[in-house]
């Protein structure tokens, strides 16, 4: 078969060179020889985007290890014609200012996440991603002289070949990061922005994938290190580091999605085909990011359905609040990979912050908490007033994972009554569709509060009653209040940024960031 098109998509069957066809559509659709996404996908895409800046400052401001060390090491290659890092103008190396601001973004795990799951072409593999890589097109939109237009084109480019490639083939499920998948459209739009042809775009995915693929050994352990936080970062520097070499004329491995020894027929064999075809959107509204999720505060997504249903039992019951004695357990019941992930053994005591983001038993706990501090500063339970106030009210940002937040006294009493426990196939069968989870609250005077099915929360792609960029509005303030006194103009500029011209992006991320103390 050939790479076929459509008026609003390009097919790349899985017996083609997948590889060489992602660099002709990365090529074509930064040109605007192809492609017209539709407003809701730039606007949804700026949101991401100015979420995941917010996330980065506030990260740098508490002097997060992985990202200050990046950060520092940025600036020890200057570069005249290179990128900028968060909260500066100098520019220094492109793949160096990436690898920091990538880092910055991802630290808190409070970005934006995908599930892979697109079940009108079929394609539910269900892998994780995250929108980690959206410094890959300022870097290259700063080196290359190009305006905002074009850095959101990017950034839609890029999450459309990584949210499509989460789709058909899981790395989770062969222990390989999920990053790949954003490295391999790293280097696809890194080069398409700066001139590259598609010949030299396969080359650069050939050795991205050859020679820089992640194992799942950075997420493994009883405490987790800088590596889970920095793998979108290193990777995606690897990958431009590739693309760099492949325009100097370094050739690496062709069609590397058909090459028997790669990753992909390794995990998956076939007689020679790819295991997969691949759609990519180029105009309309069905791109990729608009299947993908936001995450309203500081935890790890697979426990969002638990948070909403805690929301809507003490939104419902908030006499319990008045009253912490009344509580007597709460029992979690969810799907995996969410039990697997979150409901780990390890950890129910956490000891880093990497940790406990990662711990059902403590953002949960870490939220009930909160809501008993609120409520006894006001003397009622009813501390807000609907959905929405009630996620703004609790939102978990840095503070919650820091040292005295992690050795709480009553959030580690919480975390001791309750019980987390695998849903089985009932559960599993929703998954990735939505996030299926139940929660039930039992008291002293004998009633048991129960969250029924939860399957979309607030911030899910899929949710339709939350008003989300009112509570996202209220993250990037509480965020940017942690990095500046005032991060009103730093919101808007990010917000604004297809409006900017080439010497505006240049000033895009520079601000004046107020170190605070350590959270680790």
């Amino acid at each position: 078969m050939t790479t076929t098109s459509t008026t609003s998509s390009i097919s790349l069957p899985r017996d083609s060179n997948q590889s060489l066809g992602i660099g002709r559509y990365a090529c074509d659709f930064m040109s605007g020889r192809i492609g017209s996404p539709g407003d809701v996908v730039a606007a949804r895409t700026t949101m991401f985007f100015t979420d995941s800046v917010l996330c980065g400052l506030s990260a740098l401001a508490c002097r997060t290890n992985a990202p200050t060390i990046l950060r520092d090491e940025a600036h020890e290659y200057p570069r005249d014609n290179g990128a900028c890092c968060l909260g500066s103008t100098a520019r220094v190396s492109p793949e160096k200012a990436i690898a920091a601001n990538a880092s910055a973004v991802r630290e808190w795990d409070s970005n934006g996440t995908n599930f892979g799951y697109n079940p009108e072409l079929g394609h539910v593999a269900g892998e994780f991603g995250h929108n980690d890589f959206y410094a890959v097109p300022i870097a290259a939109a700063q080196v290359a002289g190009l305006d905002g237009a074009a850095a959101l084109r990017g950034m839609i480019c890029l999450d459309e070949i990584r949210g499509r490639l989460a789709e058909v083939f899981s790395l989770k499920s062969y222990k390989i990061d999920h990053v790949v998948h954003g490295a391999i459209g790293s280097a696809a739009v890194y080069g398409a922005m700066l001139g590259a042809t598609p010949e030299q775009i396969e080359s650069a995915i050939g050795m991205t994938v050859a020679h820089y693929v992640p194992w799942r050994a950075i997420r493994a352990g009883h405490q987790l290190s800088d590596s889970k936080g920095a793998s979108a970062a290193l990777s995606t520097e690897a990958a431009v580091l590739s693309m760099q070499r492949a325009m100097r004329g370094f050739v690496g491995p062709g069609d590397i999605f058909r090459n028997p020894e790669a990753l992909w027929r390794q995990f998956e064999p076939t007689s020679g085909d790819c295991p997969f075809d691949l759609v990519l959107s180029h105009s309309g509204d069905d791109f990729a990011v608009m299947g993908m999720h936001f995450k309203l505060g500081l935890y790890e997504h697979q426990s969002a359905g638990a948070l909403q249903g805690l929301i809507d039992l003490l939104s419902a019951n908030p006499d319990l609040l008045e009253n912490p004695s009344m509580l007597k357990g709460i029992h979690i019941t969810a799907y995996e990979p969410a039990f697997g992930i979150i409901g780990d053994p390890a950890k129910r005591d956490p000891h880093t912050r990497q940790s406990a983001d990662h711990s059902m038993v403590y953002i949960v706990s870490t939220m009930l908490r909160k809501a008993f501090d609120f409520a006894a500063e006001a003397g009622t339970g009813a501390i807000a007033d609907g959905n929405d106030a009630w996620w703004k009210k609790l939102m978990l940002e840095p503070a919650d994972y820091g040292r005295d937040a992690l050795h709480n006294e009553m959030t580690r009493r919480l975390m001791d009554g309750i019980e987390f426990k695998h849903g089985g196939s009932e559960y599993d069968e929703r998954y990735p569709d939505g996030i299926p989870t139940s929660m039930r609250i039992n008291l002293a005077d004998g009633r048991e509060l129960d969250s029924g099915f939860v399957m979309y929360p607030s911030g899910h792609a899929r949710n339709t009653t939350c008003d989300l960029k009112d509570i996202l509005a209220h993250k990037a303030n509480l965020l940017g209040r942690i990095a500046m006194e005032d991060p009103g103009s730093i919101i808007d500029r990010c917000n604004g940024m297809s409006e900017l011209d080439a010497p505006g992006l240049l000033s895009l991320l520079d601000c004046q960031i107020e170190l605070r103390d350590h959270i680790d």
